[in-house]
């Protein structure tokens, strides 16, 4: 599997938030870092097993500065995933 950037973002009481850029829509949550990671490391492999099974493209992962360069990102702290 290739390696994609997941984003976490925390608001004021509320669970840790990941989001995937280059998957839009998809989104996951924990209560906790380790718990956000494990969520997030499910969530995406559950969705390119899901398009690769429907036999849709799975993209090409973003670069880390294309990703940050969006403004829409700014708020959120990258990590990689496989």
């Amino acid at each position: 599997m290739r390696n994609y950037i997941g984003l976490i973002h925390k608001d004021a009481g509320s669970d840790y938030g990941v989001s995937f850029p280059d998957f839009p829509g998809l989104v996951t949550a924990g209560v906790d870092l380790d718990d956000a990671r494990s969520m997030a490391e499910e969530a995406l492999a559950l969705h390119v097993e899901g398009l690769v099974g429907d036999g849709e493209a799975v993209p090409e992962p973003l670069s880390l500065e294309a990703i940050m360069s969006d403004p829409d990102n700014k708020d959120g702290v990258a990590f990689w995933l496989r």
